[in-house]
């Protein structure tokens, strides 16, 4: 295979031997040239430009600077000792810490030596200081080199033996020095110049070593632009195929069930994103192709309405709906709700759950294989083999990601002939660059308009020392004719702590306000408990629901007014923005407060700030996609789809876009990438497909 010098194992190295490989393979995953060259410094320095140690100020994120040891000593702690070094320079000193067994630390620093020590400020008392900072001994004499530095990750195993992050860098210098040919080329060279990309072999030498600042952004945008187009190739090549060859069922016709309640019984006008979306679900119904479509909206966005209005396009042409909920609770929310929209065009819906009693189930067996259920509603139960239609045409997934590729690979096999059509619905926003990430293979169409009339939100955060207050103002709501909710933290079902918490919660809400009827509501309670409670709660019955998330998607209780949520710190945007979204359907003002301990991170801070200052679910996805990543957002694909190496989806927008420009520009033209100029492009994808981790990048 071309480059097949790449998977020669990192021992051959000079200076490292097996001992070193194995420890450099169990801390860093390291095994191979290909790993390595793939180990990107996170960090470039400049070595000849120095902080002065009396001018560092907190602010700093990162400095570098020089001076003498001028001494060092063992300090005892709690549960461990911990080794401090004093350096100075001319205009003051700092100290430099470590804890653990750091004896041959002890035995490599001496008085008086220099000492190049970089990282980030800590300060104590006002004085500044390092913890476990990167160093380099300068040996008298030595002569600063000029250029960009790289450091790379390392461990404190690999710095005993010498492999800090200056130790490394010398690993790859010697790979790199030692490659007996260049780094093949995977990209046609059309492409290069299209978008001035230079050379493989060149970007692999600069990232790790680039002579200045021009070729690090050089080497960096072309690496980028590599894992995005791999990651995108094979999504788009599949959607393409999907199209030319996977046909769909037609759906010629909107007929009078279409008509008759688009113009009669709609409960409000369309916004123009919802009309916007439907014309584009239209276009793709009656292609002749299969939709795969995904629907984004923001809570109360109506997504549902939309939902409905497909589902009778699909009747209109004599086909059934199924309408797959990840919940019993949104399940049957869904079904009263499309029963209620439906009942005047005599459409008879259909529920199945896990919870359908046997006698229920035999009955809508026989009324779907007949064909007199048009619309069925249900959570997993409608998987199963005993469900059958008489002619499936569409399929309507809601919050997708709760469901398993093999999960809705059993829908579409309930379809007589053809595939269904598929729209998959999420009222979690994604950053544009997450969606065309995640979901580069189906349609994207986007709610982004509220119906008229709809009040924002008020979001208050307040610290948990003034839950008396927020107990009035229940109390206030409650006469005045609302509800509430009161949400804790549940991150783990198996952690007993956190329905304890939720409970003694409860004990503390009935002492203060024991006259108002309130319940719990929590995932470990049987289906028709919950049921029973969530039913209460709609009735109005019960004031105040206490609940863990359970009620955290699709849950729809107009008179709810208030969200209080407790320990709102444990939440990420997104979750705290989807239990905001159960408040604000109904006419009256609402309001979400946010209950936080006191000692709270920066970044839990920034998180309260956004939520208090906007209720774009848009916006504070792009922020939770900026704060947390987009491995923690959607769990919805292969984590590895998530897991580049260079590119970020927050700040590389920009180049994904011409990514995907570049990939349809080639399928369009050479969709199995027969032709010449595409041989390398078609070899490395071939031998990525065939490997794992970072060899995949290399090939």
């Amino acid at each position: 295979m071309q480059g097949h010098y790449l998977s020669t194992s990192i021992a051959y190295v000079k200076g490292c031997g097996p001992s070193k490989a194995a420890l450099l393979s169990k801390e860093l995953g390291l095994h191979t040239y290909a790993d390595a060259l793939t180990h990107f410094p996170f960090r470039y320095v400049d070595r000849t430009r120095f902080q002065p140690i009396g001018l560092i100020s907190e602010s700093m994120s990162f400095v570098q600077s020089i001076g003498a040891i001028e001494h060092k000593e063992w300090l005892p702690g709690k549960g461990k000792s911990r080794f401090t070094v004093h350096l100075r320079d001319k205009s003051g000193s700092m100290e430099l810490t470590w804890f653990g067994n750091m004896g041959w630390l002890d035995d490599k620093l001496q008085l008086g030596q220099v000492l190049i020590v970089a990282g980030k400020p800590i300060f104590y008392k006002g004085q500044p200081g390092m913890s476990h900072p990167d160093f380099e001994v300068l040996q008298p004499g030595q002569a600063l080199q000029p250029g960009l530095s790289p450091m790379y990750p390392s461990s404190d195993k690999l710095r005993k033996i010498g492999l800090d992050p200056k130790g490394i860098g010398r690993l790859l210098k010697q790979i790199i020095e030692g490659l007996p040919a260049p780094i093949p080329e995977n990209l046609p060279e059309a492409l290069l110049h299209r978008y001035n990309l230079i050379g493989r072999d060149q970007a692999f030498r600069w990232i790790h070593f680039p002579p200045d600042q021009t070729a690090l952004q050089a080497a960096r945008y072309r690496l980028k632009f590599e894992e995005l187009f791999m990651a995108q190739f094979r999504m788009l090549q599949t959607k393409a195929r999907n199209q030319a060859t996977q046909p769909g069922i037609p759906l010629p016709q909107l007929g009078a069930m279409f008509h008759g309640f688009y113009e009669r019984h709609l409960p409000f006008a369309l916004t123009n994103a919802q009309k916007r979306v439907l014309k584009e679900i239209r276009a793709d119904v009656k292609s002749g192709r299969q939709m795969n479509r995904l629907l984004q909206g923001d809570v109360g966005s109506g997504k549902t309405v939309v939902a409905v209005l497909t589902a009778l396009m699909a009747m209109d042409n004599g086909f059934q709906t199924a309408l797959l909920a990840p919940t019993e609770i949104l399940a049957q929310q869904h079904f009263l709700g499309i029963s209620e929209l439906l009942s005047p065009l005599g459409i008879q819906v259909g529920i199945l759950t896990g919870s359908s009693k046997k006698a229920e189930r035999i009955k809508l067996h026989a009324a779907l294989q007949n064909g007199e259920i048009a619309l069925l509603v249900g959570t997993h139960a409608l998987l199963e083999e005993a469900v059958q239609f008489q002619n499936l045409g569409m399929a309507i997934i809601d919050e997708q990601h709760r469901f398993g590729v093999a999960q809705r690979a059993r829908l579409w096999e309930k379809a007589r002939s053809l595939p269904p059509h598929v729209l998959v619905m999420t009222a979690t926003p994604i950053p544009r660059t997450l969606a065309m990430t995640l979901y580069g293979d189906l349609d994207v169409s986007v709610i982004d308009e509220l119906p008229p009339g709809r009040k924002n939100v008020i979001t208050i955060h307040k610290g948990e020392e003034v839950r008396n207050e927020v107990y009035r103002f229940i109390r206030q709501q409650v006469e005045a004719g609302r509800q509430i909710y009161l949400v804790y933290p549940l991150i783990d079902e198996s952690k007993k702590l956190d329905y304890k918490n939720m409970l003694e919660g409860f004990e503390v809400f009935k002492q203060h306000l024991p006259d108002i009827p309130a319940d719990v509501l929590h995932g470990q309670m049987k289906p028709a408990d919950k049921e029973s409670v969530m039913a209460r709660f709609v009735k109005g019955h019960v004031k105040v629901l206490v609940s863990t998330t359970v009620i955290e998607v699709g849950v729809n209780v107009p008179n709810a007014s208030v969200m209080v949520i407790e320990s709102a710190e444990r939440f990420g945007l997104s979750q705290l923005h989807q239990l905001r979204g159960r408040v604000g359907r109904g006419a009256e003002q609402s309001y979400c407060i946010l209950l936080t301990g006191r000692n709270l991170s920066k970044e839990a801070k920034e998180r309260m700030a956004v939520m208090v200052a906007t209720n774009d679910g848009f916006k504070i996805a792009e922020k939770d996609l900026e704060l947390r990543g987009p491995g923690d957002i959607e769990g919805t694909r292969q984590s590895g789809e998530m897991q580049f190496k260079l590119a970020s989806l927050v700040e590389d927008a920009p180049v994904l876009e011409q990514v995907r420009s570049a990939v349809w520009h080639i399928i369009e033209r050479d969709p199995e990438l027969q032709a010449p100029e595409h041989a390398a492009l078609l070899r490395y994808l071939q031998a990525r497909e065939r490997s794992q981790g970072p060899w995949a990048m290399i090939s």
